[in-house]
């Protein structure tokens, strides 16, 4: 390997990427518009809940606990006369739950008889349904303690809780996933800046002048590596500057920690994408097998929106070949806890091995063949 050679060709590769905006579209504008639209399309809090409110005797007590719900942020009360037209609602999807005091609540609860709050709710979506329980269970308590305080009642427990909570406090699902949505976007630009362009090479016929040159095949490779590593590492940094200004995600870990982590992965995604272009030298097909092999295993199995911990064993298996997976949880911990070792470490590890596998088989594939 001759170093001006080398040179030479991360100049040329410089120089193409000036000339042709594309791979500066991939780097830069596809992860404005993905995390754009993914931060604030992708999210997993329930805000504004339109539930519908049933009181069939109503008074100051039954209007103390309905309060509770007009000065959450949750929910959005939506008055109904009648248990039958709020089902109805309910069946209709006009509204996504309802809270029904019977007619004997106020009597049950002045006579210390243990009065009843139904409530039922449409389990459809099956996590938004767990959230809205919780939320009327969260107004139901605090009404509680309202009502003791005021009765100058004591309220006598077994057990003392104290709630806290690590990590996001706010319970803000956007901090959760913002981290987890940069891994995935830069596992698809990472792969289509290297697929995509040799793909292009190729059926431009440049690839075959470079094949009669006395340049070798490690040379090639490093000379495309390295120039779309830097516009990729531009991408990143783009990313983390939008998800701490725009979206205020914390960052509690080190700065240097979060660039070389994002450097081992970014090895693995243009890695990826030069074992594509290895094999398929449409640019069609390279961009659609990229999409397949990268994108959509990174977003389903990176443990991004899913757990994987709930995943079958073999899946879970599976989540082991992905890059994405140790990448998020690097990401996340870096944001959201800080510079956990413990945590960073084996993830970098497993990047690194990854990162010699893809670019080994990549140069072991690619020869100064035409065939």
């Amino acid at each position: 390997m001759q170093l001006q050679r080398l040179s030479g060709l991360m100049r040329k590769e410089f120089l193409q990427i000036l000339r042709d905006p594309s791979a500066l579209g991939i780097a830069f504008a596809m992860p404005l518009f993905l995390l754009l639209l993914f931060g604030y399309g992708v999210s997993l809090d329930a805000e504004h809940v339109p539930i519908a409110v049933v009181v069939e005797h109503p008074s100051p007590l039954a209007d103390t606990l309905i309060g509770g719900l007009d000065q959450s942020r949750y929910f959005r009360p939506v008055r109904f006369s009648d248990i039958i037209a709020a089902r109805t609602a309910l069946k209709e999807r006009e509204v996504n739950g309802i809270f029904w005091l019977r007619s004997d609540f106020v009597r049950k609860a002045l006579d210390g008889e243990g009065a009843d709050v139904s409530v039922i709710v449409n389990g459809v979506d099956a996590n938004t349904a767990r959230l809205v329980e919780s939320y009327l269970q969260q107004v139901w308590q605090i009404w509680l303690l309202q009502q003791q305080r005021e009765q100058a009642s004591v309220l006598t427990l077994p057990i003392g809780g104290e709630l806290r909570i690590w990590f996001n406090p706010a319970l803000r699902s956007r901090d959760y996933l913002v981290p987890g949505l940069i891994a995935v976007i830069m596992t698809l630009i990472g792969a289509l800046l290297t697929a995509l362009v040799v793909a292009r090479e190729w059926e431009r016929g440049t690839m075959e002048a470079l094949m009669a040159s006395p340049v070798t095949m490690a040379e090639i490779i490093i000379g495309k590596l390295l120039p779309y590593f830097v516009l990729g590492m531009g991408g990143m940094a783009l990313s983390v500057a939008m998800a701490i200004g725009l979206f205020a995600v914390p960052l509690h870990g080190n700065l240097l920690v979060l660039t070389l982590a994002s450097a081992l992965f970014l090895l693995v995604a243009l890695g990826m994408g030069l074992l594509i272009s290895s094999v398929a030298k449409n640019q069609f097909v390279a961009g659609q097998i990229a999409i397949v092999v990268t994108f959509l295993p990174a977003f389903i199995l990176s443990g991004f929106v899913f757990d994987i911990r709930s995943m079958p064993t073999i899946i879970q298996f599976i989540t082991h070949l992905i890059g994405a997976r140790f990448f998020v949880s690097i990401l996340q911990s870096i944001f959201l806890a800080g510079n956990v070792w413990s945590v960073i470490l084996p993830n970098a590890a497993a990047l690194g091995v990854m990162a010699v596998v893809f670019l080994g088989l990549t140069l072991r594939r690619t020869r100064k063949r035409l065939d």
